[in-house]
């Protein structure tokens, strides 16, 4: 007879997976179902939306062939995510994760939006790239410098000099001059999929750095933080979900004592 925890853990694999739940062979089908879809998919306080985004980030950079195949099937069958949205994922992910398991991603995604398509009777319609009018500026200087402040809105200090090619045609021109502002992914968004990356992959500097400013920034709540610690501690280890709990804390710890400095009060964004 099943109990009301299992009945729970299949409903949340429905809902996440879009796919019926296999039956439990082991203590780890057990536990994935009951406490990682039954209880933590199941948590307020973390859209399913962006739960995803930690989670696919967790999977990707893992290499994990079958955990990603099923959570961007699931992603894009539940609707939670357009196919456009996806790709664009793809692109922030290879920013922070490494191009390599980037191209393993993109490559999933079309084979299971083909597969989608297919089983919805759809005819397979051609994934167009956004038009070059709506990616931003072109020209290098200019790059450069809209990269400087779009580092600086983001990270909430001051921009590196661009004296090495890894600042100057990476940081500056790249990801800040470009790949953070293009369209298809809000910058919340990207928040979300930044701190997972940043802390899957162990990155100290960064880590410090993003989690404090999407804290500062109110793009992310400290609350939405904790429950992202709990969503990567599932798929990526408790290791490193402590790492980002403690980095977490002591942002948050500064953020309130400078508030306090101020005469401000200690809250969380809606």
């Amino acid at each position: 007879m099943s109990t009301g925890m299992e009945n729970i853990g299949k409903e949340a694999v429905y809902a996440v997976m879009t796919t019926r739940p296999a039956e439990i062979g082991s203590a780890f089908d057990e536990a994935n179902q009951d406490f990682v879809f039954g209880e933590i998919w199941s948590r307020p306080g973390l859209s399913r939306r962006n739960r995803r985004w930690v989670t696919l980030t967790c999977v990707g950079a893992a290499v994990a062939p079958r955990a990603i195949d099923e959570q961007v099937y699931g992603a894009l069958n539940s609707g939670d995510m357009t196919v456009d949205e996806m790709l664009e994922f793809v692109l922030h992910f290879a920013v922070y994760n490494g191009w390599p398991k980037a191209s393993h991603l993109e490559g999933v995604v079309r084979r299971q939006w083909a597969r989608i398509e297919k089983d919805r009777g759809l005819e397979r319609s051609p994934i167009e790239p956004a038009s070059n009018d709506t990616l931003g500026l072109n020209d290098w200087d200019d790059r450069i410098e809209r990269g400087v402040k779009e580092f600086m809105d983001v990270n909430l200090i001051d921009a590196p000099s661009p004296d090495t090619p890894y600042i100057h045609a990476g940081i500056l021109n790249f990801v800040f001059g470009h790949v953070w502002q293009r369209p298809g992914l809000t910058r919340r968004d990207r928040r979300f999929i930044t701190v997972a990356s940043v802390a899957v992959n162990d990155a100290v500097t960064p880590l410090q750095s993003h989690v404090g400013s999407a804290l500062e920034s109110g793009d992310i709540t400290k609350s939405e933080m904790d429950e992202v610690v709990l969503q990567l501690s599932a798929y990526s280890g408790f290791a490193k979900g402590e790492a980002l709990q403690t980095t977490a804390d002591e942002a948050w710890d500064r953020l309130s004592l400078a508030r306090t400095a101020v005469g401000g009060v200690r809250h969380e964004s809606a």
